[in-house]
């Protein structure tokens, strides 16, 4: 099919090599932290040649460089490519230069702040555990900026809903605004929580804190950022993959109507992380367990509508038989190499969603909870389809918006199959170690992992050893990309001037639903259930916590 060409301008250009470069050196120093844990757990290495032998400080680097600063940056740079070209509008570029700054500089902060061990609390920032001041101010600057870079986009909607009265909004606009809306409604929990508990607190302003006020506001958050790391994959896998393959999207509104249940499903759920939390009724736990529940139904119409979209797709190229379409898919074409990317991390998910009806649930949970299952699972959903389409489409962006040729593409096709394999690895190690009590967080190296130590538990070794290997694997990934990335960003231009086009699929049922139009009501039933759900929550928490917490050092395990 035609597609849509947009004109890039200057100014765009290098916001975008900003928004895309930068944030590609940090997710390399955050994985090259990542394998350092893992030679840390297994008592291969005492100490990191860069961060020192503090383990907690390199836990730390590697869970916010990758999960917080990465993911927001590149939401917010592919938004800025998205809604342009969907809406065929330009964008204000100097409010988008001012989001892009803000986050910058506030990435910039948090990361020193790591680096010097002033903020060695982890990417969850949990009090007892107190950062330096410029810890926070960084994070507050990183969040502010990328509500900038939504609010850029909001006039842009409001001019098109105008000029288009009666059209439907174009599906990946519509993914793009839940993404941000879902960010920002979290987001505010967070915020209050880092400026009027946190910073105070830091600041030395007040001596001690509500530990589990702040824990059940960063949880507040702190689940509905998987979404909002998820949902810019979900717009590649709704509005681009099913092009990428040869073929249609089964159903526009099936689309539309997984993101908007996104917005009323994704936030009342923080408290399945507080199930052992003891200030928490557990009516209402129960309440968050079902929520949790619910919203694995967009991700079962999600799997229904991608793989229908997909088997049109491999017929329409010869497939034959009941399954004969999954071997005429694009696996290795190089021209189509964003697919490989997609469809290992749709693959990878099948399992981390799986996985995560274990923490969903309360007595299975209450089996896995605080050990290496978690990290395990984890790793199967932001390390498998958000890592792997954020790579892919960063590459796509950088390639189009600095007008130059992917470089290696055969050795880029390479990345997410070796990764796949990595992530496989390392995550059924992690959980299995987990499943018979290997804990997550601790440094088992000098512990567990060492036979001289009173601690040490010889059935985890072979659990530590797998996650190892894992590991390294998906280091290696990752340094092929680097390679390839850099190759490209350092490689010279083509003729002519920068273009962006997108590969937008063509829906085969092409539903047209009134009540799939409008935000509006979603965001209201999301209102009233984020009531319902917090409300009992914080009153437990504020009625049966008194007094606060001193500070907490995890190098140094006595409160001062």
């Amino acid at each position: 099919m035609n597609q849509y060409v947009m004109k890039i301008d200057k100014s765009s250009q290098y916001l975008m090599a900003v928004l895309l470069i930068i944030p590609m050196i940090m997710l390399v120093i955050g994985v090259y932290g990542g394998l350092m844990q893992t030679l840390f757990r297994a008592g291969i290495v005492q100490s990191d040649p860069f961060m020192g032998p503090d383990y907690y400080k390199g836990l730390t680097m590697h869970g916010v460089l990758n999960a917080i600063v990465f993911t927001t940056f590149f939401a917010v740079a592919f938004g800025n490519a998205v809604i342009p070209y969907a809406l065929k509008m330009a964008m204000n570029m100097t409010w988008a230069w001012v989001s892009g700054i803000l986050m910058l500089f506030g990435s910039l902060m948090a990361g020193i702040m790591i680096y010097i061990g002033e903020a060695t609390v982890l990417y969850t920032f949990y009090p007892p555990m107190k950062a330096h001041p410029l810890f926070y101010i960084g994070l507050t600057l990183l969040v502010v900026g990328s509500w900038i870079g939504f609010f850029n986009w909001i006039p842009m909607y409001l001019r098109w809903r105008k000029e288009n009265p009666g059209r439907k909004i174009p599906l990946s606009v519509v993914g793009i605004f839940v993404t941000f809306i879902v960010w920002l409604i979290a987001t505010s929990a967070v915020a209050f929580e880092i400026l009027f508990m946190l910073l105070p607190w830091s600041m030395g302003l007040v001596d001690e804190i509500n530990v589990m006020l702040a824990r059940t506001l960063f949880w507040f958050f702190g689940h509905p950022l998987v979404y909002f790391w998820l949902l810019p994959a979900y717009v590649m896998y709704y509005s681009y993959m099913s092009e990428l393959a040869g073929g249609k999207l089964y159903s526009d509104g099936a689309g539309r109507l997984v993101f908007y249940l996104f917005i009323i499903f994704s936030i009342p759920v923080g408290t399945h992380h507080q199930y052992m939390d003891p200030s928490i009724g557990a009516e209402w736990k129960l309440l968050h367990g079902f929520f949790t529940f619910a919203v694995t139904l967009p991700s079962l119409i999600t799997a229904f509508t991608l793989a229908a979209s997909l088997e049109y797709a491999g017929r329409k190229r010869g497939g034959k038989g009941l399954f004969g379409w999954m071997f005429k898919l694009p696996y290795f074409e190089k021209d189509r190499w964003l697919f490989s990317y997609l469809i290992t991390g749709l693959i990878i998910f099948i399992f981390g969603g799986i996985s995560g009806i274990v923490n969903a649930s309360y007595q299975m949970n209450t089996a896995v909870h605080n050990t290496a299952w978690v990290p395990g699972h984890f790793h199967l959903t932001v390390a498998g389809p958000v890592l792997l389409a954020f790579m892919g489409m960063s590459l796509y962006l950088l390639g189009k918006y600095l007008n130059k040729e992917v470089k290696m593409k055969g050795l880029s096709l390479s990345v997410p199959y070796i990764w796949m394999i990595g992530v496989f690895i390392f995550s059924w190690g992690m959980m299995r170690g987990g499943l018979i009590g290997m804990p997550r967080r601790t440094n088992t190296g000098p512990t567990y992992a060492n036979p001289d130590s009173v601690l040490f538990q010889p059935e985890w070794i072979s659990y530590i050893d797998i996650s190892v290997v894992g590991g390294v694997i998906m280091t290696l990934s990752i340094l092929i990309y680097a390679v390839v990335f850099f190759a490209t960003v350092f490689s010279k231009k083509r003729e002519g001037e920068p273009e962006l086009t997108f590969p937008v699929s063509e829906a085969y049922h092409n539903e047209e639903v009134s009540w799939l139009r409008n935000f509006k009501p979603w965001i209201i039933v999301a209102i009233i259930l984020i009531v319902i759900a917090y409300t009992p929550v914080i009153l437990d928490v504020l009625g049966s916590t008194y007094g606060g917490s001193p500070r907490f050092d995890p190098n140094n395990p006595i409160p001062y």
